[in-house]
């Protein structure tokens, strides 16, 4: 087990990922990324709690000795409570002992209800001892074996020797991202690229004080990418609510957890479907404003809840009601009627026919444009996102513009080249960034289009009718072609000669 000893090394972000990487070992050709992935986010919360658990209470006993009852009361304020039954270190010394799933499912239940209003129905959509994990003998054998990673010195994770939360919440944004870099289609359900969430969570600038909210949150970290911005701007402040919704058990359970692991405890995260069922709620039936709204929805998402949307209680499909096979304008339009009047801004990943499919969505489209929400587009490039190759855009949209105009960004084809994706460098965002601040045309890459231009266009916001990017071939020379073709043809007689005289004294005649 890890001992007090190992309090002083000092700790490093690597070897903590390398060991919960290591984790993951035990699983590989047994049981599907897409199932396993809650199995080894859920022991590293738990290491978690249980080492900080222990930790504050060695603290305690160092300092009042055997005053157990003092301390016991002590140990009643701690950010999570730990029943002892259900420690780690409780789990991992009945390790080889058979029913070792039903342990753990017993020992986070205990955890749950010890810490009901943090932790509510957080462990409902997992179990150790279910059946996906194999007959009893190898579930007890895979369940004894990541007992026994987790046991290692590297993932020793009291407060006295990781320091601040940050390595563990990175630790556990590293297992994300990787899940979703090999999990293929199901990945973009989860998680959006720390890059695409960086620029989005820069677009939008947030500022202390804001309400932020994701109403498609997946694991949360494009919502803490927003709270990092104002922690960087206003030296660790955390003045900021934020606020989300995920229809996905599995992955609400990771956003709750993401959320602790990084120390954000003042957040709302409601599971459900925010179209059908939106939990974000301001007294009777009101939804609930926010000074920033950022969303990476699935794309173009069948069957959303079109049969009940004209009749929406809310009101969001008041400007049309989206196709019954694609979401992604109801998404939009959820979004628009959650904006605060004066302060409301927000940034969305959208699939590129967003831009200029017609019928109802061309009608909503237009109406947009002509309440002048819309401030920005921007192209990205081809697959920067998890389990599609599909090109996406950003549209950010305001409450309060400036002016009437759209500014266009075509940042598609500048990216650094992946095996198998793309990515952004900082240099990239950047250039983005100081585009979308300037907001003024940049020859191939940008432009500002008037009201009237979009409207001559019919108000099809595809980028290349906007954004020029057609490069004129030089003029050929058919002249100096001729000529350079008859060189040639003179140094090829010169080596065959050569390669003749070769061959003669090789004896090849």
């Amino acid at each position: 087990m890890t001992n007090p000893s190992h309090h002083q090394t000092p700790i490093n972000q690597d070897s903590i990922n390398k060991a919960v990487w290591g984790a993951c070992d035990i699983f590989r050709g047994v049981v599907d990324p897409s199932i396993y992935k809650d199995y080894v986010l859920t022991m590293l919360f738990l290491k978690y709690i249980s080492d900080v658990w222990k930790d504050h209470r060695e603290q305690y006993e160092a300092e009042y000795g055997k005053e157990k009852e003092l301390i016991d009361e002590l140990m009643k304020n701690e950010r999570f409570v730990l029943p002892e039954s259900a420690s780690f270190d409780t789990l991992y010394e009945s390790r080889q002992m058979p029913g070792i799933g039903e342990r753990i499912d017993k020992a986070l239940h205990a955890i749950e209800e010890a810490n009901i209003g943090k932790l509510r129905d957080v462990f409902q959509d997992i179990s150790f001892n279910s059946n996906k994990l194999g007959e009893d003998k190898q579930k007890n054998d895979i369940l004894s074996a990541l007992l026994d990673v987790f046991a290692v010195s590297a993932l020793d994770l009291r407060a006295s020797r990781v320091g601040t939360l940050d390595i563990i919440g990175n630790a556990y944004e590293f297992l994300i991202k990787n899940f979703a870099a090999t999990s293929g289609k199901k990945a973009g359900e989860f998680y959006t690229p720390p890059e695409v969430s960086d620029l989005i969570s820069r677009l939008v600038m947030p500022k202390e004080g804001d309400e932020i909210c994701d109403p498609t949150c997946g694991s949360g970290s494009l919502l803490m990418k927003c709270g990092g911005q104002i922690k960087k701007q206003c030296n660790g402040s955390k003045r900021y609510a934020l606020y989300g919704q995920e229809a996905i058990g599995s992955t609400w359970a990771l956003a709750k957890m993401n959320m602790f692991l990084h120390g954000e405890d003042n957040h709302q995260i409601e599971w459900g479907d925010t179209l059908r069922n939106p939990k974000l709620l301001e007294g009777e039936g009101k939804l609930k404003h926010f000074d920033v709204i950022v969303a990476n929805p699935p794309f173009s998402l069948d069957q959303w809840g079109h049969e009940a949307a004209q009749d929406d209680p809310y009101g969001r499909f008041r400007r049309g009601v989206p196709p019954r096979t694609k979401a992604d304008y109801a998404f939009i339009l959820h979004m628009i009627e959650t904006m605060k009047p004066e302060s409301g801004r927000m940034g969305i990943v959208v699939p590129h026919g967003v831009l200029f499919r017609g019928a109802a969505e061309g009608k909503i489209r237009t109406k947009l444009i002509e309440e002048n929400l819309l401030d920005t587009v921007i192209g990205l490039p081809e697959k920067l996102f998890y389990g599609t190759g599909i090109p996406a855009a950003i549209l950010i949209f305001k409450k309060n513009k400036a002016d009437n105009h759209v500014l266009f960004i075509d940042a598609s084809r500048e990216f650094k080249a992946g095996k198998n994706q793309n990515f952004l460098t900082e240099e990239h965002l950047s250039k983005i960034l100081d585009t979308y601040k300037t907001r003024e045309t940049v020859d191939k890459y940008a432009y500002l289009a008037r009201f009237d231009e979009i409207k001559e266009n019919d108000f099809n916001l595809n980028i290349p009718r906007y954004v020029d990017t057609f490069e004129e071939e030089e003029d050929i020379d058919l002249m100096a072609v001729l000529q350079e073709r008859e060189q040639l043809k003179g140094k090829l007689a010169d080596l065959e000669v050569e390669m003749a005289g070769y061959l003669k004294e090789l004896g090849y005649e």
